[in-house]
């Protein structure tokens, strides 16, 4: 059912810019970190291991390859347990920001302990309506109205569960 929501999709974006997947700056997890007991502060590079394969709703890309995601734009608090993370449409006009973002908060909230803060913003000069995404995808009720539609929910999952069949894996030593 999701692929078929997908698939009658009307593209946006027909020819998108594909950009390399970095394999060198995949976080290596410590010996320490997987001890159940130890602290585990989260980093930028953990947040954009998370983020970087979700898979784009209108091609079969993730976020990275697509540069919507980048390291550069994922800024951790860990003290004050807060995150932001920016993102770049692909273009000016998308009609997919909204639901990109709604993908990289579900995520995140199934990821992260639940004491972070998170904010999902379209950068800055990105996108013709930035301000109006920028605010549904931080507003705790309308998250929570969106999640409740269950079509829009398959899509978020969709794109949340393909990405596992990319090949992204943590490296662990």
């Amino acid at each position: 059912m999701p692929e078929q929501i997908i698939k009658s999709l009307k593209l946006i974006n027909v020819n998108p810019t594909i950009y390399a997947r970095s394999r060198a700056s995949r976080r290596i997890l410590t010996k320490q970190e997987e001890e159940e007991e130890s602290i585990d502060s989260i980093d930028a590079q953990e947040i954009f291991d998370l983020i970087r394969s979700i898979s784009d709703p209108e091609h079969p890309l993730t976020l990275e390859e697509l540069n919507v995601t980048q390291l550069d734009h994922v800024k951790i608090d860990d003290k004050n347990n807060r995150i932001l993370i920016e993102f770049t449409p692909t273009i000016p006009h998308c009609s997919m920001a909204t639901l990109i973002g709604l993908c990289i908060r579900v995520r995140l909230l199934r990821s992260l302990p639940e004491r972070f803060k998170v904010d999902i913003m379209v950068r800055k000069g990105t996108h013709q309506s930035e301000q109006a995404v920028n605010k549904q995808l931080n507003d705790k009720e309308r998250v929570a109205a969106a999640l409740e539609n269950s079509h829009l929910l398959e899509v978020v999952n969709l794109c949340l569960s393909t990405a596992g069949f990319r090949g992204d894996t943590i490296v662990r030593n």
